[in-house]
């Protein structure tokens, strides 16, 4: 039996992979505890499994609606990443030395993990819930890079081992990613050792009243599912409602679930749209022929798991590195999140849902996902590692 500690940040997209891993090594006979917040990570993970509470920075969702490219990665980074490392940090640490794990598995993003783990001497993994960092995106442009650089050597400075010299977002032992080079493409080199294994699908939470009813009729009509995430919901209005007047210029052979969690479009069901705050998107997936979404990478793993092609309209982040890789690998059809109309985005459904080329694409990639392994070859991975770390202890890898 080994002792698994996981790092994650109050992203609930960054959780769900983690999740599955973390019960996968339960079954298996391990212990897992958590840190990170436990408003956040109820409901998301295991309720028996210990949370060590990790303080938290200023909600993502505040920042300025208008942020694109250069800008909106700076800001992400000065005003979420840096601040949620400083402040996760104590929690972190207090984790470490009271649960003693054997390894650590890192969120990507939750630095704080990955330089606690050098500082204290404890080997850790990454969990990469996008692969959108092993993409290069910022090499062509040396001054970001330059600067996030400077940020990370910071960062170190203050929580980590100064005299390390490896990038903390890629750990020297593994890097999981939970995606397959038929959607990743091309990777940047070292970055260390790298394990492509596939989405990590669990169980989810119920959604109470779900109208199942109204999504299994049969009348001949396709199903498209609309969803903008969780972290996007103050900017998508205008989109929405462009997605929604393109599904009622279909009507006679396209339906649509709204996903709408603030409530922007208001309720509606009816025979061609149905809004919901929330929705079982797992199980709604098996059932959806395209979905229109911001290109997170959860909505694009989860629905070209089932072989679903994509609409993608990326917002800001990791998403137009995401939507990049889908339209290269032919899965889907882009369309602009700031300027799409209903005309656009209906032609863009009407690409996905009559070229049978997408829906090949989209399968060809679900193949790969399912053959790559998933949270069982995650956890293979993460109990192999922890036993040769018991039998050759960390002393403090640098390079």
């Amino acid at each position: 039996m080994s002792r698994f500690l996981f790092v994650v940040p109050p992203l609930a997209g960054h959780v769900y992979p983690a999740s599955a891993v973390a019960a996968e090594l339960v079954g298996r006979g391990h212990e897992v505890a958590w840190a990170g917040q436990p408003a956040v990570l109820a409901g998301l993970v295991a309720s028996d499994s210990p949370v060590f509470p990790c303080a938290g920075a200023p909600a993502i969702d505040d920042r300025p609606r208008d942020l694109r490219g250069v800008a909106a990665l700076k800001f992400l980074w000065d005003d979420f990443f840096v601040p949620l490392a400083y402040a996760m940090a104590p929690g972190v640490t207090t984790a470490v030395m009271e649960f003693g794990p054997d390894l650590l598995v890192v969120d990507q993003q939750t630095v704080a993990g990955a330089l606690v783990a050098e500082r204290l001497g404890v080997p850790y993994v990454t969990s990469s819930t996008t692969s959108a960092e092993l993409s290069g995106s910022l090499i062509g442009i040396p001054k970001v890079d330059q600067w996030l650089t400077g940020l990370l050597d910071g960062l170190r400075l203050r929580l980590g081992d100064p005299s390390a010299r490896y990038d903390p977002r890629f750990s020297p032992r593994l890097t999981l990613v939970f995606s397959t080079g038929e959607l990743a493409g091309p990777t940047v080199q070292e970055r260390g050792p790298v394990c492509f294994v596939g989405p990590a699908l669990g169980a989810r939470a119920d959604v109470a009243d779900f109208p199942w009813g109204w999504v299994d009729r049969d009348d001949g009509r396709a199903l498209a599912l609309v969803s903008l995430g969780t972290a996007n919901t103050a900017v998508g209005a205008r989109f929405l409602t462009q997605c929604v007047d393109a599904v009622r210029a279909r009507s006679r052979t396209l339906r649509a679930v709204v996903v709408d969690p603030a409530g922007l479009l208001g309720p509606s069901r009816d025979d061609d749209i149905l809004i919901r705050p929330s929705v079982p998107q797992l199980a709604l997936l098996s059932r959806t022929d395209a979905v229109v979404c911001h290109a997170g990478h959860n909505t694009v793993t989860e629905a070209l798991w089932h072989g679903v092609p994509l609409v993608v309209a990326p917002i800001r982040d990791d998403q137009p590195v995401v939507a990049a890789q889908v339209t290269d690998a032919g899965a889907g059809v882009r369309v602009r999140f700031g300027r799409a109309d209903a005309r656009a985005v209906g032609a863009a459904l009407d690409a996905v849902l009559g070229r049978p080329r997408f829906a090949a694409a989209a399968r060809r990639i679900s193949h790969s996902f399912r053959a790559a392994g998933g949270a069982p070859t995650a956890a293979a991975h993460l109990e192999e590692l922890a036993i040769e770390e018991q039998e050759n202890p960390w002393h403090g890898l640098q390079i």
